[in-house]
């Protein structure tokens, strides 16, 4: 009989992938839910140095909602090092890595990854979420040698923030939102409180990759969300293609629009749907979440472009309000056509 530790850590703790040779029945997505594409596609590839980028990343969040982009400012010793301490943390035994799980009303931890909470079927998924300093978790899985970790996770959100401030400004720039008027963008302290996040996310080796899912279908709750990824499992769904694999460019970093855009965009810019697959062999990967203050009005309205007259596609909504009625509703697709006017 499930205690009542059972029931409120069960959409938390991950299976011990180490433990099974084939898939739970709780983990098998239908098959029109796994099935791989094939359609010759591939996002827009976006080099930040080139003079017409700022048109080329605008033109890919009208159409797409997802770009990759190179000569991104992120340095690869950085990227080489999170990726080595993912490896590090994953590579633990189940049991030292229950000392960092997050608690059922909480946010941070290792776990399986939140929006879980919102499907009956479980993913192919383990992850760790960070919430501000690491140092926390780092102390829990490595009582006398957390440092490097808690250091490397504060300097990757660091350059991960400049990167998603430097592509935010030019989303806001071609709505004509000024970003003078936000006291939360450019802040380096993060006094202003944005609501940002790291997930380190690792796909185990599935020996049914066909019968299950990393990620199921979802969009972010996010301004933007920028991901870092060496192998192929992050897919991108496009209205009348259907789904498309994303490839990731050698050093490039994909980097995708989250609902909170497509408000102040007033829909003109998409929130893209995605999802992840499983493959026989390791996968990881880390999304930084750039996302406002809680209390932050998301609302079309801030956009210098909207004419007199016209009636906004949405309604003002505090970004917390957004982010509950979304869990709330149970259905992604859902949360916009609640506050449409």
């Amino acid at each position: 009989m499930a205690t009542p530790w059972d029931q409120a850590y069960k959409h938390i703790i991950p299976l011990d992938f180490n433990s099974v040779n084939s898939v739970p029945d709780s983990f098998v997505w239908s098959q029109s839910d796994v099935i791989q594409p094939d359609n010759g596609l591939f996002i827009p590839v976006i080099d930040l140095m080139d003079s017409n980028a700022p048109k080329l990343i605008v033109e890919a969040c009208e159409t797409w909602g997802v770009f990759q982009l190179k000569n991104h400012g992120v340095r690869t010793k950085i990227m080489e090092d999170i990726e080595s301490e993912a490896r590090k943390l994953f590579d633990l035994p189940i049991d030292q890595k229950l000392k960092a799980v997050r608690s059922p009303d909480g946010l941070s931890g290792y776990g399986i990854v939140p929006i879980q909470s919102l499907f009956s079927t479980f993913m192919w998924h383990e992850g760790l979420t960070v919430f501000g300093s690491a140092i926390d978790h780092a102390k829990a899985l490595w009582p006398h040698d957390y440092q490097q970790f808690s250091d490397t996770i504060d300097e990757y959100q660091s350059q991960m923030k400049a990167l998603a401030e430097k592509v935010t400004g030019i989303l806001f720039r071609a709505l004509s939102i000024p970003v003078e008027d936000l006291n939360w963008f450019d802040d380096p302290t993060n006094r202003s409180g944005c609501n940002l996040a790291l997930q380190l996310n690792s796909y185990p080796p599935c020996p049914e990759p066909t019968r299950t899912l990393g990620l199921a279908p979802h969009t972010d709750t996010s301004i933007v969300t920028i991901l870092q990824a060496k192998t192929s499992g992050l897919q991108v769904f496009k209205d009348g293609v259907g789904w498309i694999p994303v490839e990731p460019e050698p050093e490039a970093i994909i980097v995708n629009l989250g609902d909170f855009t497509h408000l102040l965009s007033n829909g003109r810019f998409i929130s893209v749907l995605h999802r992840v697959v499983v493959k026989p062999i390791q996968r990881y990967s880390m999304g930084y979440f750039y996302r406002p203050p809680k209390d932050f009005v998301v609302s079309p309205l801030l956009s210098k472009d909207l004419g007199p007259g016209e009636v906004p596609r949405y309604r003002s909504i505090i970004a917390k309000e957004y982010h509950e009625l979304k869990a709330n509703c149970k259905h992604y697709e859902k949360a916009f056509s609640l506050i449409e006017n």
